[in-house]
């Protein structure tokens, strides 16, 4: 308890007087500016709205599962330099990459941070970002949907009421738009439901091995298609018919889950039984240094966040200054998801020693993370007189419903990025047609979902796993890169984005050529090739931005502020 009481008392001070500064003196937010949600309103997605159902959309979106498997997983190297990373990281890099996203992309008509770069940087960096931003979404769609069938499978009890919330959110945002009504009430009243459904999920689990056995697939691949279809579907729809109200639940959700975690540490004061520094290294476990870093990539920075800030939260904000409480705060919830992830893993799955079987090696601490995660927080709650059974079943309805909000937004984004290469390249069919982009845009992450190869864990996680830690966070480093640029060209400091830029772009380019000597080692020829791809098209993408702010620095005042439509 004295580290979840110190690291809040840290995010209370990050948001009370560096989130001001950069409000104030970075950003420099105009209550009267003009958003994009009112200058190009259509009732689909560019809606005003109100900053806390805003921030419910938001911090739900970027959440997912991401930063409960990531410190889940990072614990390995001893919660200490988790810790570490999550605390400084949400308070200086990712409170200053996710509002400065959003700011910049509410300055340019809404434009997600791919097409930013080509107005910030030149015309070439928006098509290098574009194929970036492109192989990130489909490595998050694909791996967060099977980490959704992956807890159906194991938690048969969950499916009803992770279902449940689907209905209950069109429910709830029909009442709130139609009616025009504060959204607290109706959503607490959708929690309360939502809640209802997990007794009930409990005495009706659901399987899908029958319809699996009939079609001829998998259960996982029956629960991957079942996923994709839901999605494609969902991301059609306005985003105040379903997103907007599934996420202010979820939001809800996610502070009953945070509350519930850290009142069952203070009533069973609970003791971290892991390693501060975890000095029993295996030794084919990759080393902390840079790795750690990349692990850990939502709750502490994220290039995910950046594609939800430009590319659906900065269609709806509201008011200009709204970006530091949905920004901001949404870096720091994310990072106290962190947290609860560190603290679960630590000091609720048992004593030292069950730890230390459970962590014996970095294969093994991967694929229990999430399981690690679910009984942590099924311990903890039992000292509020919760079963463990019920208990686990609750963080598995958290962790599905947030990874199916955040595919929800990701097929959503993809569409988007598909309709802007059509207009790149010319193809009008795919620009122009709604049908056919978001087709596109689930194709490519369920081809990569159910790939075979891998081992048990599937090509998405026993493969591709590796490339989507580092690509995620490379995608941060050049996000900020484009905000540096902007601030500079604004004659505003840019030192708040370059510091975290440098340090996450050293990390991030030491592991892919890491990477690089481990895939040509392993004569892997597939990651070797992406994993070159990446690298390449990231150099030459901080290129541009190193030229482009070299000019600034060259022009006149006048010619220095770039064009905000």
């Amino acid at each position: 308890m004295v580290v979840a009481v110190l690291v809040f008392a840290a995010f209370y001070l990050g948001f009370r007087f560096y989130s001001r500064y950069l409000a104030e003196k970075v950003y420099r937010l105009d209550p009267n500016f003009v958003t994009p949600a009112h200058e190009l309103k259509d009732g689909v997605d560019y809606v005003p709205t109100n900053k806390h159902v805003l921030f419910g959309h938001h911090f739900t979106s970027v959440a997912g599962a991401a930063p409960i498997v990531g410190p889940a997983i990072a614990v390995y190297w001893g919660w200490l330099p988790a810790l570490l990373w999550v605390v400084f990281g949400a308070i200086f890099a990712a409170g200053v990459h996710d509002t400065g996203a959003l700011v910049t992309s509410v300055r340019n008509k809404g434009q997600n941070i791919g097409t930013l770069s080509g107005s910030v940087i030149s015309g070439r960096a928006r098509s290098l970002f574009l194929i970036i931003l492109f192989f990130l979404l489909t490595l998050v769609n694909a791996v967060f949907a099977v980490v959704m069938a992956t807890l159906f499978i194991a938690n048969p009890a969950s499916v009803i009421p992770a279902v449940a919330v689907i209905p209950i959110a069109i429910v709830v945002g029909q009442r709130v738009y139609r009616a025009r009504s504060p959204a607290l009430i109706p959503s607490l009243i959708g929690l309360v439901v939502l809640y209802l459904m997990i007794p009930v999920g409990q005495l009706y689990p659901v399987s899908v091995d029958g319809l699996a056995a009939l079609v001829g697939f998998t259960p996982k691949t029956t629960w991957v298609l079942l996923i994709f279809l839901y999605t494609w579907f969902a991301s059609r729809l306005p985003v105040w018919v379903l997103l907007q109200p599934r996420d202010y639940i979820n939001s809800h959700q996610l502070f009953v889950a945070l509350g519930l975690i850290f009142c069952g540490v203070l009533v069973g004061f609970d003791t971290i039984n892991a390693p501060a520094v975890n000095t029993y290294i295996a030794q084919d476990s990759p080393s902390w240094f840079p790795f750690l870093f990349i692990t850990i990539a939502c709750g502490a920075i994220s290039g995910f966040h950046s594609l939800v800030a430009s590319g659906t939260t900065s269609k709806q904000l509201d008011k200009e200054t709204d970006a530091r409480y949905v920004g901001y705060l949404g870096a720091l919830g994310e990072g106290s998801l962190a947290l609860g992830a560190i603290l679960a893993t630590t000091a609720g799955i048992g004593t030292a020693a069950v730890w230390n079987e459970k962590y014996v090696d970095f294969g093994t601490a991967s694929s229990g993370a999430v399981d690690n995660f679910v009984s942590g927080v099924g311990h903890f709650v039992s000292h509020l007189g919760i079963p463990p059974e019920l208990g686990a079943i609750f963080a598995s309805v958290v962790v599905i419903t947030f990874a199916g909000t955040t595919m929800d937004t990701g097929v959503r984004l993809q569409r988007y990025i598909f309709q802007e290469v059509g207009e790149l390249i010319g193809v009008r069919w795919l620009a122009r047609n709604v049908t056919a982009a978001t087709t596109a845009g689930v194709a490519a992450p369920l081809a990569l979902a159910l790939a075979p190869g891998g081992g048990e864990q599937g090509f998405a996680f026993g493969r591709l796993w590796q490339l989507f830690g580092t690509t995620n966070q490379l995608t941060a480093g050049l996000t900020l890169a484009v905000i540096a640029v902007w601030t500079a060209a604004r004659r505003c400091n840019p030192a708040a984005p370059l510091i975290p830029l440098v340090f996450l772009l050293f990390m991030t380019v030491y592991a892919l050529l890491l990477n690089l000597v481990t895939f040509y080692t392993q004569r892997d020829w597939l990651l070797l090739s992406l994993d070159s791809i990446i690298l390449v098209l990231s150099v030459w993408l901080l290129v541009e931005a190193v030229m482009a702010f070299n000019r600034l620095r060259r022009a006149p005042m006048a010619q220095a502020v770039p064009v905000e439509r």
